[in-house]
């Protein structure tokens, strides 16, 4: 069986991890801190908080910017619910919109969807595509005059929403760590960029994320840095790193924070990928990527997914494949014919609308038919740094076999 997506495990990932173990430092160390530095020196930005996951690294991102409740966040409703989930955290309410034929945020519906209560928007980057980010801040900017900032909100002494004096656009870039805006590499473009570096990932640390900031002045990416160090370990004010100085065990607690800190068993094995990632692990992905859009583009029973255009390289995360002459339910049978073949493939995403609890919420599917035709249609194929070129041959013999299986 040709599985989907299995990590990036080799002897050198193993003797990192072990030389952490042995280091004595398993927690939030040395190693978070130089993986931390590594990812700002790759993105191109002063400074990047490694945590636990994407999910956390992103709601403490609305934390920060004060969003609660009677405020609205607008995000696509082609994503998966983890981008939901964090607003519905915060006490906010999340405005869906719907999605382009890239499967990427519609900045269009974005301008339409702006209120007073719009505190943030967050585009989301799929299958390694980056959102038309720099037309959404600009969204965000011409509708400054709409903006309606928390007055009583104070955090680590200042006012972040007066400060930015619109919304935040907060990116999830969960899918394209590696990808390219303008031929720079996603990170710099949002106000803050999250990304995830989950077991399936590109780059894992298997359970992660990381933020970057790219906050205009008079924001300090040093002090915003603190804050979410400090407020990632329950707003105690110094790490186990800063408390191992001599006398230096005594520490305070500023606020009732969060826990959620990277370790060093997880930059570790980060540290691992980012070192070969621009020189193996997005070469190989973009190989098998590009092997799968020779077969399927000049075959009319397919829509091929963007890869690049003029402004945006995607990091090759998913190859998300579209039958166009397929239903839902032709789609599932698809997939099930794949599988009899010995391959393995997924669905990225069910739109939220489907989901039981955002249904239950009042989301209707009708409401946004270009992310629902997307989702009945895709299969993604499988695209990881082991899987060989006979492999993805035999990928592509399955779904085409399966495709005349159940559409004849």
């Amino acid at each position: 069986m040709i599985p989907f997506a299995p990590p990036r495990i080799d002897d050198r990932t193993i003797k990192a991890v072990t030389d952490a173990l042995k280091s004595g430092w398993i927690t939030t160390g040395p190693r978070t801190k130089a993986f931390e530095k590594h990812l700002a020196e790759y993105c191109g930005v002063e400074k990047v908080i490694a945590l636990n996951s994407w999910t956390n690294a992103a709601e403490l991102a609305l934390r920060w910017f004060g969003i609660g409740p009677g405020d609205e966040v607008i995000i696509p409703a082609y994503t998966y619910c983890a981008t939901a989930n964090i607003v519905m955290h915060v006490g906010a309410k999340p405005v869906l919109v719907d999605v382009l034929d890239d499967f990427t945020m519609d900045p269009e519906a974005v301008r339409k969807a702006m209120n007073q209560r719009t505190k943030c928007i967050i585009p989301v980057d799929i299958g390694g595509v980056p959102a038309r980010v720099a037309e959404i801040v600009r969204v965000a900017e011409e509708a400054c005059a709409w903006f309606t900032p928390a007055v009583n909100l104070r955090v680590g002494g200042a006012n972040p929403q007066m400060r930015l004096g619109r919304a935040l656009v907060l990116s999830d870039a969960a899918h394209s760590f590696g990808a390219r805006i303008h031929d720079k590499p996603v990170g710099a473009q949002a106000d803050i960029t999250g990304f995830s570096f989950h077991a399936v990932k590109n780059l894992t640390t298997a359970e992660g994320g990381a933020l970057a900031f790219n906050l205009p002045e008079p924001f300090d990416p040093l002090a915003s840095y603190a804050w979410f160090n400090t407020m990632s370990l329950h707003g105690q004010s110094k790490d186990a790193l800063a408390k191992t100085k001599p006398g230096a065990w005594r520490y305070d607690v500023e606020a009732a924070g969060w826990k959620c800190n990277m370790t060093d068993i997880q930059a570790a094995i980060g540290q691992v990928e980012l070192d070969r990632y621009d020189s193996e692990t997005l070469p190989r992905r973009k190989a098998i990527c590009e092997r799968y859009q020779e077969a399927f583009a000049n075959d009319d029973r397919f829509i091929t997914p963007l890869l690049k255009d003029k402004d945006r390289e995607s990091s090759y995360h998913l190859y998300m494949l579209r039958v166009p002459a397929a239903s839902e339910a032709d789609r599932d049978a698809i997939i099930e014919a794949i599988a009899k073949r010995e391959v393995s493939v997924n669905v990225h995403f069910q739109p939220l609308p489907l989901l039981s609890f955002y249904k239950k919420s009042g989301y209707r599917m009708e409401d946004f038919p270009n992310a629902y035709i997307h989702y009945s249609r895709e299969i993604s194929l499988p695209v990881y740094f082991d899987l060989s070129d006979a492999q993805v041959d035999t990928v592509i013999a399955a779904v085409k076999a399966s495709v005349q299986e159940v559409l004849g």
